[in-house]
């Protein structure tokens, strides 16, 4: 779904048949501002860019996604017809809301890392909001981290329920290396550390250490470094802020959290006419 798409269809879900006080208000041109209720980092300025492009609103931002804002500080100011205003109040609210606290919450954990001088690459996962994958993360990017695959498309990753129907791995990977496009990776997730080294045999790109004990993943990475130092490795499974830089400290090129996603609040904002 296109950004334009996405903005049209949250606009006809919340206006429906016609803002019912626009047909008694009469118009003018006023002024509104976003303002911040809480401390946060902005993101969502491409889709509030093409949302009030799309209604004749001009606008003036007065922050970029990325940037940290304080509470109180005003995020954007709105020019132009009142009753449009109040149409687009919410769904404006609703996608800066959202963004903003994905990329809010993402920033938690960058700043973890950075302060402790870990270059540790940090990634999302597919765990989004059905529709609203681009969007959330989209808004991760914004955060400080990375994203993970898009989609099934973008990389062959052989979860548990993969694995449970493959009866040899290498032949299956050799298959796989001769069936899939040549530029795709291949990933594996393993939950011991016979299993990675299985892996890494096999010729797989990437390892997923998933819902393993540091002191496993350091031997992981040791085999790694020793025998196969192309191949990367990831950490993923119940990595919180409490305990992240243990898993940083293992020397992993990347850890993957879904909760950068789905465990982020909602920054509160609110518009409120000038």
């Amino acid at each position: 779904m296109s950004e334009l798409e996405f903005i049209k269809n949250a606009l006809n879900e919340d206006i429906g048949r016609g803002d019912l006080f626009s047909k008694i208000c009469d118009d003018k041109i006023v002024k509104a501002n976003v303002l911040a209720k809480d401390d946060g980092v902005f993101s969502g300025k491409k889709y509030i860019s093409i949302l009030l492009s799309l209604v004749g609103l001009e606008s003036r931002f007065y922050f970029n996604d990325g940037e940290e804002f304080n509470k109180y500080d005003i995020l954007l100011e709105i020019s132009g017809s009142y009753l449009w205003i109040l149409k687009i109040e919410r769904t404006l609210l609703n996608i800066l809301q959202h963004s903003s606290g994905i990329a809010t919450n993402v920033k938690s954990y960058t700043r973890i890392l950075q302060e402790n001088s870990f270059n540790t690459i940090l990634l999302d996962t597919r765990k989004t909001r059905p529709n609203l994958r681009e969007f959330e993360k989209y808004s991760v990017l914004n955060g400080g981290a990375r994203n993970h695959r898009l989609g099934l498309d973008d990389c062959l990753m052989l979860k548990d329920t993969n694995l449970s129907h493959i009866s040899n791995l290498a032949d299956f990977i050799r298959e796989a290396r001769v069936k899939i496009p040549w530029t795709s990776k291949i990933e594996i997730e393993c939950d011991c550390i016979n299993m990675a080294k299985e892996a890494m045999e096999c010729g797989v790109d990437i390892i997923m250490c998933d819902n393993m004990k540091p002191n496993d993943i350091i031997e992981v990475v040791s085999h790694r470094n020793k025998y196969y130092p192309h191949i990367l490795l990831e950490a993923s499974g119940n990595i919180s802020k409490e305990n992240i830089l243990d898993y940083a400290k293992t020397k992993v090129d990347a850890i993957s959290i879904g909760s950068l996603i789905h465990h982020a609040t909602w920054i509160d904002l609110s518009l409120k006419m000038a």
